[in-house]
């Protein structure tokens, strides 16, 4: 049977429930699988291999960026230099480690599927990033106009 049917097919039913809804997390994370999916057109193999990479990515990345907004509590007037100076460095610290986490990633999908896919898993990321933007101000207008 022909992936690319299903593949639309899919991503509809799940675009069309997630956005009857206020987006959460999970529906967020199901419409990017499906987005990537259908972008990528990995073969079963690759996608055996591919997914557990992929998600154990953006697990770690989730803690990252969990770990560094709980620094953000504070407000800049409100820190001391040396309060400043320590969350420099551990904005630093971070940065790295997210790029560490990339270039892992990039080493292993390397050993399993063809550059050319991999740049397109980063065009996908992409697209869909400003996909959720282009939804967030469509939504975020809609509530202005109906708050006047």
């Amino acid at each position: 049977m022909n992936k690319i049917p299903q593949i639309i097919i899919l991503t509809l039913l799940v675009s069309a429930s997630v956005f009857a809804q206020k987006p959460d997390r999970e529906k967020i994370k199901a419409l990017k699988i499906a987005h990537i999916t259908e972008q990528l057109d990995l073969t079963e193999a690759e996608a055996q291999k591919f997914w557990p990479i992929y998600n154990a990515n953006e697990e770690a990345e989730d803690k990252l960026r969990e770990k560094s907004s709980r620094r953000k509590d504070k407000k800049n007037e409100d820190l001391s230099e040396s309060e400043a100076k320590t969350l420099l460095l551990e904005w630093e610290k971070s940065e790295k480690q997210k790029v560490e986490l990339k270039s892992k990633m990039l080493s292993q999908l390397l050993e399993i599927m063809p550059a050319k896919k991999i740049i397109k898993l980063y065009q996908a990321e992409r697209s869909f990033r400003h996909k959720m933007i282009e939804e967030y101000k469509k939504r975020h207008s809609k509530e202005k106009r109906n708050r006047k």
